[in-house]
């Protein structure tokens, strides 16, 4: 399981900082997609969505929820192990919640 604090992927004007490594981009752009779609629908729960498992070889998709009282939006992979916590979301760029 991943716990993630998005905060420690972002640059000082609140983007996905250029310096880093390809993988660790990629996996901040994956979180990003997660906060995205997960905020859109705050904070009713979301069982699935369309987002592609990013663990080699694996064809599931992404299930996201909410866990309220730790603020964090939990996510895992409807066919593989992959999982993990996202914190540090709350007013990033990808935050919809109004």
């Amino acid at each position: 399981m991943f716990i993630s604090n998005l905060t420690h992927f972002l640059d000082e004007e609140g983007n996905i900082a250029k310096e880093m490594h390809k993988e660790g981009r990629e996996h901040a752009s994956f979180l990003a997609l997660i906060i995205d779609t997960a905020t859109k629908v705050y904070p009713a729960l979301i069982d699935s969505t369309e987002i592609r498992c990013m663990k080699k070889r694996c064809n599931g998709t992404i299930e996201i929820g909410f866990d309220i009282e730790n603020e964090t939006i939990e996510w895992w992979c409807n066919n593989c192990s992959e999982g993990g916590k996202i914190s540090g979301w709350q007013g990033t760029k990808w935050d919809n919640r109004k």
